[in-house]
């Protein structure tokens, strides 16, 4: 094996560290809410309880801890509609670094919301302004890594994704468990509301180190920059053949679409030949993502594990810590052991038949074996906790994993894989918004579900796995191994012959062109050369 200053991808693996920082605060802020508003100590401080402070108002607590929660994902869908032309316009780097100043000036306003009058207020409104950044950057950051990544290994660098929105949400439980044992006071949501700021920061600084999109800079006429974007990504001379083959490709798919898509319009961009399939499949497979029901537990975990028998802040926490635990250890084995191994259509297969199962089976002994009634604070020993507790928090502790091995790292890979470089960013951001749109739905009502129907929840979220989930995993074309520039050839854009003599045709544009950066050939060949080229490429 060459040793790791060698890896020849190591350039691209730390853009998506870099950029999926913010996908790591998707997870924290999306994990973080239910904790903090099932804390009994803030309840109490904003007014969820009655006057003597002692009556427990269950409806005005579902419907302010859902609220608290949810503003999030309502400002992450407008900043994800935002993001597409901000993006196309100005690039994938600078509109990241836009959306993550704006995620900080909001994750500032949840910091400093310790005012009993007006601190809902700041943490409703340092949520939405969180979210709007969450919602650009989730939109933009695995198109932008997408793009820079090798096809052998999209998938897996893609995934990473995932693995950094489930250690988000693992951290934002064991932060919510510490502060919860040792803390009191304002200080059990300032100092989780504070910690956001840290991966922020990071991410902010960290883009300063790398580079633009090589697609995004075809896209808009930088070629040359792209090819040493790309030499520089593969770690290769700019004239390797390897950085000239892949420049190749990419132009002769923009060549492709700007021929084809001329002066587009969201009409063509959503209705053109090959892309409304396309975008079908963006924005349902997000809305099956979000009633899984993993999100439920994701946003509620304290209050679901305490619904089966799991109560008291240090027995529901430790039990959504080592939930949040099982999800990242399953989903990072998944990235870089099964994704470009089972393919992306069978693994969803088998996620969702998994998922479906254990539901079942939680919803079958909750009805049958019921925890005594209790919340998510009443203090009991551990050793008081009924074996059907138990049984079911394993239960969820196995389903996790199926959902990690498909369901949950998937959908934003293989929406990263389908899109054309001219749609690229409306492609992502329907995505992106789907994902925050029913993200919303589901965090807003899920207490309420929780609260009316008990046992019948995870009934609901099992037969949705089984029947529609499973379903449209089966119908999915399959991506593995496929360049991104063989997608329109999937969708039916265009055929495989013609793609292939575009190819062989901007091959000389491209030789051409790295003959230029690197100085070689008679620059007052160039112009009649390329022209040559290209007018090869418009008659093919």
């Amino acid at each position: 094996m060459a040793p790791f200053v060698n890896f020849q991808n190591i350039r691209v693996y730390w853009l998506a560290f870099v950029a999926y920082w913010g996908i790591l605060l998707f997870g924290y802020d999306t994990g973080v809410g239910g904790g903090v508003v099932g804390n009994v100590t803030f309840q109490k401080y904003f007014g969820m309880w009655g006057a003597d402070q002692k009556t427990k108002n269950q409806k005005t607590i579902d419907n302010l801890s859902s609220n608290v929660v949810s503003v999030l994902q309502a400002g992450a869908f407008f900043g994800a509609l935002t993001s597409a032309p901000v993006s196309g316009k100005y690039g994938r780097k600078p509109t990241l670094i836009i959306f993550i100043l704006i995620f900080v000036v909001g994750a500032i306003l949840t910091t400093v919301a310790t005012s009993p009058t007006h601190g809902l207020k700041l943490i409703y409104a340092g949520r939405v302004i969180s979210g709007f950044g969450i919602g650009g950057i989730s939109a933009v950051a695995p198109a932008f890594v997408s793009e820079c990544s090798p096809k052998e290994v999209r998938g897996r660098i893609t995934g990473i994704f995932q693995i950094m929105v489930a250690t988000g949400v693992m951290l934002s439980y064991f932060v919510n468990l510490g502060v919860g044992l040792h803390v009191k006071g304002t200080k059990l949501w300032v100092i989780p509301f504070g910690v956001q700021l840290i991966p922020g920061g990071i991410m902010a600084i960290g883009l300063l180190t790398i580079r633009e999109s090589p697609r995004y800079l075809i896209s808009v006429g930088k070629n040359e920059e792209a090819i040493k974007n790309m030499a520089y990504l593969r770690r290769r001379a700019v004239d390797d053949p390897v950085v000239i083959e892949e420049i190749a490709e990419i132009e002769a798919a923009v060549v492709e679409e700007r021929e084809a898509r001329a002066n587009l319009g969201l009409k063509e961009a959503f209705f053109g030949k090959g892309n409304f399939i396309r975008f079908f499949i963006a924005f349902f497979i997000f809305f099956l993502q979000q009633f899984a029901g993993q999100n439920s537990v994701n946003y509620y975990a304290p209050q679901i594990f305490a619904s089966i028998g799991y109560t008291g802040t240090k027995n529901s926490l430790l039990a959504s810590g080592v939930y949040g635990i099982m999800k990242v250890v399953a989903t990072t084995f998944f990235i870089f052991f099964g994704v470009e191994s089972l393919g992306r259509r069978y693994s969803l297969f088998i996620s969702a038949i998994g998922m479906g199962t254990f539901f079942y089976i939680i919803g079958a002994i909750l009805k049958t074996h019921p925890p005594p009634a209790a919340s998510a604070t009443t203090v009991i020993d551990e050793s008081q906790i009924p074996p059907a507790s138990k049984a079911m928090a394993g239960m969820l502790y196995i389903y996790v994993i199926f959902y990690s091995m498909g369901w949950g790292p998937l959908p934003w890979v293989y929406c990263a894989d389908i899109f054309p470089t001219r749609t690229r960013h409306y492609g992502l951001t329907t995505a992106s918004a789907s994902q925050w749109l029913w993200n919303f739905t589901i965090s807003k009502i899920t207490p309420t579900i929780k609260t009316a129907l008990g046992w019948k929840m995870f009934i609901m979220f099992a037969t949705i796995n089984v029947g529609a989930m499973g379903t449209m995993s089966l119908l999915l074309p399959e991506t593995k191994g496929r360049s991104l520039e063989d997608m329109d050839v999937i969708f039916g854009s265009i055929t495989a012959e013609e793609r292939q003599a575009h190819i062989e045709a901007q091959q000389r544009v491209a030789d051409q062109e790295a003959h230029n950066v690197v100085g070689g050939g008679a620059h007052d060949s160039e112009g009649s050369d390329k022209k040559d080229s290209i007018e090869k490429v418009e008659k093919a």
